[in-house]
């Protein structure tokens, strides 16, 4: 073996043995975080060939000319890419694509992956670094691996052992404490038309304040009353849907209390509880092409599957998606037949934990098994390829990341689910012609979650 593979190989062991210490690791594991590792669990160091750099910290400041509530500007517009990857030579790049990315190339001739400069440019509050290097060495689950105990606002696994740790990592990483967005969700035909929905939604991430009404009114992860999010959502377009309201309280211990949710109907006036608003029932406001618990790529609780964490892999993800959310690209022009339009997106190389979802006997799902690729730096599932019960593929997800920099945080500038036997997509969290984004709201006060207060605000 070449000297420079070997160096590879190492440090991808390397990164590899690091989901393989216990939870609530020793003190002198949780004592990388910050050395060879990052706050967050990362490897520092960059891959052998220098394709992946070292980490240095991410975005630190905003670009120049930036100010909160605009749509974020690029701070890598010069970059130019790397190469492109379609159908025509997917096979040469396909040991660093997941399987879905390749069959979605393969299906669609027009498709294709712009690939630029690796820029490791997520960035946290320090606080929330503190917190995650705390939690190393406290955080457990539950009996059931359905509940948390002993963590708060940082990443609860830094140091993963399972992959079912690797999920909380994704479900409970800081996006911020009140948030408030404008946004669509399209669901587009084979040739190209496509069905727009509207939302509203705000929300409570009590975990990551931590806090129930304000920032550090909690100190315990116990304080919380088992709410991790509290969330509201109001449809405001088509007319036919126009005022319907989802809330959902979000659990950490789903096994002692699961997930709560009610749904106000504007023809009824009715506020009902909607316990289908979880797992593989359909997702609201996407034309039945996603599930529930593909929100945010998954959400919820994880007692359907058996998680298994896999080698790490470096692979082709969305990243620094930022024309993705530009208010200079309409949505007609971002949703091309069949995907989103390959000269808009942007595609770098990092390193992914690899998780493995198989449904568990007994257990019912649309999907009998799922694949995530989560980045390394903000354990963001980027994407996955998701499977029929009987083992063939036929929905993958691309979830494109960006640091949202006046926080500053990482999460998906949008997502897509490609459905590759219908030939449709659905996308949700799009941004382009709305109002942007706030993750720093003030106003949003715990007693809006309540059935109640959503009838009460269906009414007026």
């Amino acid at each position: 073996m070449a000297k420079s593979s070997m160096a590879a190989a190492s440090l991808l062991v390397a990164f590899a043995m690091t989901g393989q210490a216990l939870a609530k690791v020793p003190q002198s594991e949780a004592d990388r975080l910050g050395r060879d590792l990052t706050a967050v669990g990362a490897l520092k160091a960059g891959n052998a060939d220098g394709s992946i750099p070292a980490y240095e910290g991410g975005i630190t400041t905003p670009p120049a000319g930036y100010t909160p509530g605009m749509h974020y500007p690029n701070p890598f517009a010069g970059d130019a890419p790397l190469f492109v990857i379609n159908a025509a030579n997917a096979e040469q790049y396909k040991a660093r694509l997941t399987a879905g990315q390749l069959a979605t190339l393969k299906l669609y001739p027009a498709h294709k992956m712009k690939v630029y400069q690796t820029r490791r440019s997520c960035s946290l509050p320090e606080r929330v670094y503190e917190a995650s290097r705390r939690n190393a060495a406290t955080a457990t689950m539950t009996e059931d691996q359905n509940g948390l105990n002993d963590a708060l606002l940082g990443v609860p696994f830094p140091i993963p052992n399972s992959g079912v740790e690797a999920i909380w990592n994704h479900r409970l990483r800081y996006r911020g404490f009140k948030f408030r967005r404008f946004f669509g969700s399209a669901a587009v035909n084979r040739d190209g038309s496509f069905l727009m929905f509207k939302s509203q939604d705000e929300g409570i991430i009590h975990y990551s304040g931590p806090g129930l009404a304000s920032i550090g009114d909690v100190a315990d992860i116990r304080q919380l009353n088992n709410i991790a999010i509290s969330y509201l959502n109001i449809t405001t377009a088509p007319t036919r849907l126009a005022g319907s309201i989802i809330l959902a309280l979000d659990t950490i211990n789903a096994k002692e209390l699961p997930r709560q949710a009610w749904q106000y109907n504007p023809g009824t006036r009715r506020v009902l509880r909607a316990p289908e608003l979880a797992y593989d029932n359909p997702l609201f406001n996407t034309d039945g092409l996603a599930t529930t618990d593909q929100f945010d790529v998954y959400n919820g609780a994880t007692d359907r599957y058996d998680f298994t964490l896999k080698p790490s892999e470096e692979k082709y993800i969305g990243y620094n998606a930022y024309e993705y959310v530009s208010k200079q690209h309409p949505y007609k022009e971002l949703l091309s037949p069949n995907h989103l339009n390959g000269d808009l997106g942007r595609y770098e190389l990092h390193r992914t934990w690899v998780v493995e979802a198989k449904l568990k006997d007994g257990a019912r799902h649309v999907y009998g098994r799922r694949t995530f690729y989560i980045d390394e730096d903000s354990w963001n599932i980027a994407g996955a390829d998701l499977y029929d019960v009987r083992g063939q593929l036929w929905r993958v997800q691309d979830d494109p990341i960006i640091n949202y920099y006046d926080i500053p945080l990482c999460s998906s500038a949008l997502e897509a689910t490609y459905d590759l036997q219908s030939g449709r997509y659905v996308v949700f969290g799009l941004k382009n012609e709305e109002k942007m984004l706030n993750w720093n709201v003030q106003d949003i006060d715990p007693s809006k979650f309540t059935p109640d207060a959503i009838r009460r605000l269906g009414t007026n």
